[in-house]
């Protein structure tokens, strides 16, 4: 890697953050001051799913992929650093920047940080309140290590200040996932395309539904509610649901297949980035356990149901199209009721989420380091 640079080690380890980091790359590349090199660490290893999200954000293989795989928290999380140590070590002029709240997130971090290397946290300061997520102690410990800390909202400020971060290392940036969003919309595959695909008549109208989180999906009788509750609201608004292959096997395991009829449920395999967008873009309302997703919906305008009992996006609810309805039927159901007789929410898009959230990084890369 070129001495003369600034090597920036760019870590992505689960799709999520594929989105966050192509527009990051691509600043990075044309700032003409640092050199990125982009650090797969494998924690997403499906080879056809991941390749297909670095060509529809037209990313560049990267230049290492650590190919950790699955495994517990704890086991994931070494395996990282054990792969990711030697990279740093044979990088001259090193910065690694991670983003979002991965395992991958943390075990890069810390090996950064106990090597006196410079971290910098893209989406920092996100706060759900709930410690039994592992993503909350991701976000806390990563924004602990971190020199530079930047930020998709205003609120995020308090969150890190009161946790003795100094406000001089926090940067408000806006929202480097509605880059990605902004930058693609034009090349969304269109949900008739999509279902047709898959051997569904389009209907008029759809909602969309995912689901994914261990809370949502790993207790049978949790999950037997959410799908009944999508069943009922089928029967009005069809539900497209794309199906993460851990959700599928949970299903599958749990005997709960007759719920996906291609009725009211239509169920989908894991969807690409622009095939998720168009879905979404097109949809009346989206029911998720997705950060992400929240954000994507209150950028588009369509009314999104968290189906959570808490979110470390507050901004989706209290400027954007987001309601926190939980896991219980009846409020789901309510709230699903509403929004197809209302229209639901249309919110507004919070500030800096214009599309200009990576060049704003590097700017204050550039005027930092």
């Amino acid at each position: 890697m070129p001495k003369s640079l600034k090597n920036v080690l760019c870590i992505v380890g689960a799709r999520p953050n594929y989105m966050k980091m192509a527009p990051i790359h691509a600043a990075l590349a044309a700032s003409g001051r640092f050199h990125p090199a982009l650090i797969h660490t494998g924690q997403h290893y499906d080879t056809e799913m991941n390749d297909a999200f670095f060509r529809e954000l037209c990313m560049p293989a990267p230049d290492v992929n650590l190919e950790v795989g699955s495994g517990s928290h704890a086991v994931q999380t070494a395996e990282v650093m054990r792969r990711f140590e030697p990279i740093v070590d044979q990088t001259a002029n090193p910065v690694v920047l991670v983003v979002g709240d991965v395992n991958s997130t943390l075990a890069c971090a810390l090996v950064a940080v106990k090597k006196g290397v410079p971290v910098l946290h893209v989406e920092a300061g996100l706060r759900s309140g709930d410690r039994t997520m592992p993503e909350e102690i991701n976000r806390i410990l990563t924004d602990q290590m971190s020199d530079m800390l930047f930020t998709t909202e205003r609120a995020a400020l308090d969150n890190l200040t009161g946790e003795g971060i100094a406000a001089t290392r926090v940067h408000f940036v806006g929202n480097v996932m509605i880059d990605s969003l902004r930058a693609n919309l034009p090349w969304a595959v269109p949900p008739t395309q999509t279902l047709a695909a898959h051997g569904f008549a389009p209907p008029p109208a759809f909602a969309v539904a995912t689901l994914h989180r261990p809370a949502n999906v790993d207790e049978p009788d949790i999950l037997r509610r959410l799908l009944e509750s999508l069943c009922i609201i089928g029967q009005t608004l069809p539900v497209v649901l794309p199906l993460h292959p851990r959700t599928k096997g949970r299903i599958q395991a749990a005997g709960f297949d007759h719920f996906l009829d291609g009725r009211t449920i239509l169920p989908l395999g894991p969807a690409s980035y622009l095939t998720m967008l168009g879905l979404m873009a097109q949809a009346r309302l989206v029911l998720t356990d997705s950060g992400g997703i929240q954000e994507e919906t209150t950028a588009l305008g369509v009314p999104c149901l968290t189906l959570r009992d808490n979110t470390e996006r507050p901004i989706t609810i209290s400027e954007g199209t987001n309601t926190l309805v939980g896991r219980d039927s009846d409020a789901i159901l309510a709230a699903a009721r509403t929004i197809m007789e209302t229209g639901g929410k249309r919110g507004r898009v919070p500030e800096f989420w214009d599309g200009h959230a990576a060049g704003r990084i590097v700017t204050a890369m550039i005027q930092a380091l």
